[in-house]
């Protein structure tokens, strides 16, 4: 038996004292001395992870939050800069949000990280839930935020998704492409190609087969570099609780990140298999999922609450709470009714050590995921404490739990 592989994930959050003083400093996102600070603490939090043993950490990509929650715009960017601070962490991102990106420039700057982290890299991929940034960034084919409801915009979303992430794919693994989709082409234009290329010449000799034809007309792309890791880094698919996520993450053999309660990730890891199988992998019960909770470790009971109104309550009441797809019921902006709320669903585990192992142990007799990844609200939660926190669960509460050895074996 093994151990499941623990990524950290953390959502950058500007600190303040409170709501009232997030609203005072207004806009506090925009404090440019604030995240000068933040964004090179964030280098020392990663040293001590891949010191401690952590398998991973993550990034995201969220953008315009000027009240201070979660201020993640560039994944790619923290990901290279982590490349040469670290001896064995591997660093990704959870992840690039399609439906905002263009395939080829992701395809690009993914192989060039996964080059400077000498094969240590992993991608995620998401749809994106927040209409703030990605209907502004998505504009170009329409993309509109989604919850997975099954409406027009839900569907326009998930098709943009699936097109844009094949597409990167067959950039990594090709190598010419021609990228012919309904809301994406390359060359382009794809009718005629690209006339009049003045180098053709030579890239019709030395480059790719196919990218320019007989009449020096440029009809396929190259995308440069490819991956390092063959086919291509490890792949992770944010799931909230949609069937058709994990049936396209099965196809592809990415690993679902589960944001959802765990009766969805034990039904939708069995999906999973029964998929994959489907496109001729054989998995284990567990194999290739990931299991992403907020996580809390006090001294006490006391401990434990007085954390989760001082570094939670605010992004939960807020926030998080007044979106669909985060499983929790709205809390019409009443902070007890948010901190009720927050330990009746058991938004964040744990409690002290030995309830965090309750709680971990409870979650993998039930489904031993390959992966963990823990969120933290940092720098809302000072350094030194999240620090402690996380060499806690992994003394304390990794060693109590076990998956089978696919979890050393599937690297």
């Amino acid at each position: 038996m093994g151990s499941p592989k623990v990524i950290v994930q953390l959502y950058p959050v500007f600190p303040a004292e409170d709501e009232h003083d997030r609203r005072a400093k207004r806009p506090i996102g925009r404090d440019a001395d604030l995240y000068q600070e933040i964004v090179h603490e964030w280098t020392d939090i990663l040293k001590a992870a891949d010191e401690m043993g952590f398998w991973g950490m993550s990034t995201i990509e969220h953008h315009f939050h000027s009240e201070g929650y979660e201020v993640g715009p560039n994944p790619g960017i923290l990901n290279a800069h982590w490349a040469n601070q670290v001896e064995n962490l591997r660093v990704g991102a959870f992840g690039y949000v399609m439906s905002a990106q263009d395939p080829i420039r992701v395809a690009e700057e993914t192989a060039m990280i996964d080059h400077l982290t000498k094969g240590k890299y992993f991608v995620g991929f998401a749809r994106g839930y927040q209409s703030r940034w990605t209907n502004v960034l998505g504009q170009s084919t329409g993309a509109v935020a989604t919850v997975s409801d099954g409406s027009s915009g839900d569907k326009l979303n998930r098709e943009i998704f699936e097109e844009r992430v094949e597409m990167v794919l067959d950039c990594w693994t090709q190598d010419s492409v021609a990228l012919d989709g309904k809301y994406y082409q390359a060359p382009y234009p794809i009718e005629t190609g690209i006339e009049d290329y003045p180098g053709y010449e030579i890239a019709r000799e030395a480059g790719a087969p196919g990218e320019i034809d007989e009449n020096g007309v440029l009809r396929r792309i190259s995308v440069v570099p490819s991956p390092l890791q063959k086919p291509h880094p490890p792949v992770f698919c944010a799931v909230a609780r949609s069937r058709e996520t994990i049936e396209f993450a099965a196809k592809h053999g990415f690993r679902p990140s589960y944001f959802n309660p765990t009766d969805g990730v034990v039904e939708l890891a069995q999906v999973y298999m029964e998929e994959a199988a489907k496109h001729g992998r054989q998995l284990q019960y567990g194999q290739m999922q990931n299991i992403v909770r907020h996580t809390r470790i006090g001294k006490s009971a006391d401990d434990f609450d007085r954390k989760l109104r001082s570094y939670d309550l605010d992004i939960f009441k807020n926030f998080y709470s007044v979106f669909g797809n985060h499983n929790v019921d709205p809390v019409n902006h009443d902070a007890e009714a948010a901190f009720r709320a927050m330990k009746e669903h058991k938004f964040v585990l744990g409690g002290t050590v030995d309830d965090a192992i309750a709680d971990w142990q409870e979650i993998y007799s039930r489904i031993p995921c390959e992966h963990i990844t823990l969120i933290w609200h940092w720098a809302q939660q000072p350094k030194d404490e999240l620090l402690e926190e996380m060499r806690l669960f992994m003394e304390k509460v990794v060693p109590e739990l076990e998956v089978p050895n696919y979890a050393v074996a599937a690297e």
